[in-house]
């Protein structure tokens, strides 16, 4: 019997989000709905140009983790840290949701990582990372038996940025492949799949990732396509099984010939998207390591994605094993 349902990969960053007009935005030189990359000195910039702000604990694969282990499942993680304030705060939050993370941190050069994310008033997210610490993961940081004992090892795209962390990734595909487990990685961004469109297609044409998921918009850059369509039929060829999330739209699953249309639920108010993929990921890889038919999986994602838009940050607040079994889905 397998020791985790899901290890997650990725930067390990504590988000400081804070409310924000389109103003804001413009005057500040900031991307809007996207990921942009800064360095220290830009991160006490616009740190001192926020209004008041939430901190809690995030980064895109650790709220996929975080996600997994509210619905019930086995999750581990692994991310670097820095020992300093931030770093403690991440270590605590993420144990505490039952979440594995023996990551040794750093001696506290560089810092932690840091997310400061402006939301607009129409709920979308604007992310400037510092990245910190998480540059330094290494194959060195790789818990081999944890990766073994993984059914699925999922890594966000995010990850091709820090350098040596695409070898830390390769050593994990190769060991979970040779323990008969299976590879998954989100895309991340569009700027990101723009970046590393060659080595992301190789990795999923070479086997190194079984399952892919992307947005709408990384599908389509990923495939330098405005055709939605066409994207869906290249990326069928290309990996095992695709997820491609559609934000009100809903999602799209293809696996060979087969083919789901999953429909987002319905919300009461759209809050705040930060996570909104993070945590479709989450219910969607809950239900595929315990079994369930991909229909189902692909609707445990849309339940998880469309609570955590209800609320202000990417972490569930509510029970998501719980609105599971409310929605028939336990």
């Amino acid at each position: 019997m397998s020791r985790f349902d899901v290890l997650c990969i990725g930067n390990a960053i504590v988000d400081i989000i804070a409310r924000c007009d389109e103003a804001f935005l413009a005057d500040n030189s900031i991307i809007k709905g996207a990921m942009n990359l800064i360095d220290a000195e830009r991160a006490k910039l616009l740190y001192s140009h926020m209004g008041p702000a939430i901190e809690a604990s995030g980064g895109s694969a650790g709220n996929t983790a975080a996600g997994i282990a509210s619905f019930g499942s086995r999750s581990a993680y692994f991310g670097k840290v820095s020992a300093d304030q931030l770093g403690e705060i991440f270590t605590h939050d993420i144990r505490a949701l039952g979440v594995h993370f023996d990551t040794k941190p750093l001696d506290g050069t560089p810092p932690t990582a840091r997310s400061m994310i402006f939301i607009t008033p129409d709920g979308e997210r604007s992310m400037n990372t510092y990245l910190g610490a998480c540059v330094e993961l290494g194959p060195e940081d790789i818990e081999e038996d944890v990766v073994a004992d993984a059914k699925v090892t999922y890594f966000e795209g995010y990850l091709w940025d820090p350098p040596r962390a695409k070898d830390a990734i390769r050593l994990c595909a190769e060991i979970a492949h040779g323990n008969g487990r299976e590879t998954s990685i989100t895309l991340s961004d569009p700027f990101c799949v723009a970046r590393y469109r060659e080595e992301f297609l190789e990795l999923m044409r070479s086997g190194t990732v079984d399952i892919v998921f992307a947005n709408a918009d990384e599908a389509k850059s990923l495939y330098e396509t405005d055709d939605f369509e066409h994207a869906v039929s290249q990326i069928r060829k290309d990996c095992k099984l695709a997820i491609i999330t559609r934000s009100e739209h809903g999602s799209v699953i293809v696996r060979g010939d087969e083919r789901h249309d999953i429909d987002a639920i319905d919300i009461d108010e759209l809050v705040d998207t930060t996570g909104a993929g993070d945590l479709y990921a989450a219910g969607f890889l809950h239900g595929y390591a315990n079994g369930k038919p991909l229909d189902v999986c692909g609707r445990l994602g849309s339940l998880a994605a469309g609570l955590v838009i209800q609320q202000i940050g990417p972490r569930p607040q509510l029970s998501l094993k719980d609105a599971a079994s409310k929605a028939g889905l336990g």
